[in-house]
């Protein structure tokens, strides 16, 4: 049995003092056919420990549905990690951020309009209870003190961001040990008084969480556990990007030169990220500093970080590599060759599927007196259709949406009539309704719950109700559309349209290989191949390409369908063998 221990101001592993040199790779956000790739050139760079993250919404997609399998399959990740060498951090908090939707929590807690989340209630630990139930075992085997390279676990993560409840943190620790969780316990959060106040709990190791000016970081750490050994938790060497606005980089040399301080205060590290992946799926979360500040993160999540999100090395890969050279031994471990990536050129639609033509293809509808928000109907992810009738003849009056979450297209008798978004005060959609009445449709897109902060309790849809001038408009048809299966579409010939449709087109490939997808001439919307979903795309950007691996793609046939919500002037769509994250200029304002 090795257990990790601190003992002198330092790190043991067993009778040996250990340095922790980690990288964070999340194995939901790279394909499981590359994550020995990934891993191996963490260990080629000096590194000796991988950290990731548990998406508990990835692993029970419904109450007591649980799913471990695919980009889910936590238990391989941990032992493919365990046969090349190297040692693993879980952080299996109920609450992950990590720029995940909902960081990590289940949309369905919000079902209950009474959920309090991140503290002590009832009926959350309940469900946290439930989970840990199934994770727990899981994780077991896996730790360092039964054989396996798991040698610490988090018990919340930047909890002092958010709350101060200790008796909920305790409750948290006292879930994992009772479930046989006996490696080292630990708290992250970032540098300042009243997130570690928050954060830390007594008798466990507390880490920090920062991307620059590490003696000031490491001193306030010290202050509050003046025995333990310094760890940065969170090395932000790179940064995530918002729609709408640039690609966030950061200099190799200034990466390497804060880990060398931090080398030189005898601290340990954990990379984020080391590779960050892409956001797959309708997984990708979004921040909201204020109640009208949304942003919604991008499908990749390149992270301008060591290795890119096709896992290529990066100039700050070796530029880390060399620093680390100068203080530890590198191991003798050979580069994987790069992924082959294939230009597989232009591919023209050749169907197209009305979206309002297939929706009792799509979803079955419920009849509400209100506009419920998506929870409320046993949704997670997708998009939502609110249909009712507006009596006339009535003079031009402003739509009102109260509240949108997060992006609605609003429709007159099936024609589009404009956009209203949260984020935007100045889109405003007015209309006046003739004698006859119109049938009002407001299609509103889930682009993501918030992550991070004092808004996270974000239900999507149309969250409380709809105005039209001064009334509230009520016996609604609402259509829950997920999209998790679309086998069923009716698709006829290409047309021009601004109504959303679905567009099916195939790509012949005679090898597969890493590509990236461009949707140059479309506006918005979703891509799948071969059933999978690669993600959002929006012209807005910052990111022009959308990156698809390899064992996504099969010899042969492959079927591509995009789901487009504003029509296309040029329905085709192209692959080239370089990806475009977009300017690293700030838009003007």
């Amino acid at each position: 049995m090795v257990r990790l221990e601190v003992k002198e101001g330092q790190f043991y592993l067993g009778d040996k003092p250990l340095k922790i040199i980690a990288g964070a790779i999340h194995y939901f956000r790279t394909v499981p056919e590359y994550w020995q790739d990934r891993l191996l050139k963490l260990k080629a760079c000096g590194f000796n420990t991988v950290e990731t993250y548990v998406a508990w919404n990835l692993h029970e997609p419904k109450p007591g549905v649980f799913c471990f399998e695919g980009l889910a399959d936590l238990e391989r990740f941990i032992r493919t990690a365990g046969e090349l060498g190297l040692f693993v951090i879980v952080r299996p908090s109920p609450y992950i951020c990590a720029e995940w939707e909902f960081g990590g929590l289940p949309a369905w807690l919000l079902a209950d309009s009474d959920m309090r989340l991140r503290c002590f209630h009832k009926p959350f630990l309940d469900r946290v209870d439930a989970y840990y139930d199934v994770l727990m075992p899981k994780l077991k085997p896996l730790l360092s003190t039964n054989g396996g390279p798991i040698i610490a676990v988090q018990i919340e993560n930047e909890y002092g961001s958010y709350g101060n409840d200790k008796r909920y943190l305790d409750y948290l620790k006292q879930s994992m040990s009772d479930r046989g969780i006996d490696v080292l316990l630990f708290t992250s959060d970032g540098p300042t008084d009243s997130m570690l106040q928050g954060g830390a709990l007594p008798g466990v190791l507390a880490t920090v969480n920062f991307g620059s000016r590490v003696g000031e970081a490491f001193a306030k750490l010290r202050e509050y556990q003046a025995d333990g050994p310094v760890m940065c938790m969170e090395f932000w060497n790179g940064w995530f990007d918002h729609w709408g606005e640039h690609h966030h980089t950061r200099d190799a040399s200034d990466v390497a030169q804060v880990l060398e301080e931090m080398l030189k205060e005898n601290g340990s590290v954990n990379f984020y990220m080391f590779h960050g992946g892409t956001n797959f799926g309708f997984y990708s979360g979004a921040n909201c500093p204020a109640p009208d500040q949304y942003q919604p993160t991008i499908t990749s999540y390149d992270y301008d970080v060591l290795l890119t999100e096709a896992g290529d090395p990066t100039d700050k890969y070796y530029a880390v590599r060399d620093m680390l050279s100068r203080y530890i031994d590198i191991p003798e471990v050979r580069l994987p060759e790069p992924a082959k990536k294939r230009a597989y050129g232009r591919v023209r639609m050749s169907g197209q599927a009305d979206l309002f033509a297939n929706l009792n293809v799509l979803s079955e509808p419920v009849l509400s007196v209100c506009p419920e928000p998506m929870e409320k109907l046993g949704q997670n992810y997708g998009f939502i259709l609110y249909e009712t009738r507006i009596s006339g003849p009535r003079s031009s009056h402003q739509l009102n949406l109260q509240n949108v979450a997060d992006r609605a297209l609003v429709f007159i008798d099936g024609r589009y009539a404009g956009v209203i978004e949260r984020w935007n005060r100045e889109a405003k959609v007015s209309f006046e309704v003739p004698k006859e009445g119109v049938t009002l449709g407001l299609l509103v897109e889930n682009m993501g719950r918030i992550n991070y902060g004092a808004y996270l309790k974000d239900r999507k849809g149309i969250t409380e109700g709809v105005r039209f001038g001064y009334q509230f408009l009520f016996d609604w048809t609402i259509r829950p559309l997920p999209l998790e299966n679309l086998s069923g579409l009716n698709y006829d010939g290409l047309r021009q349209q601004e109504t959303p449709a679905f567009y099916k087109a195939e790509l012949q490939v005679d090898e597969p290989a890493d590509t990236f997808l461009y949707m140059d001439g479309w506006t918005k919307g979703i891509v799948w191949i071969n059933g999978f979903n690669l993600g959002r795309y929006w012209s807005i950007g910052p990111q022009k390409s959308l990156y698809v691996p390899a064992p996504l793609l099969r010899k042969g046939g492959n079927e591509i369908v995009v789901m487009e919500l504003h029509g296309t002037v040029a329905p085709e769509i192209e692959f080239k063998a370089e990806p475009d994250l977009g300017s690293t200029v700030p838009p003007q304002k």
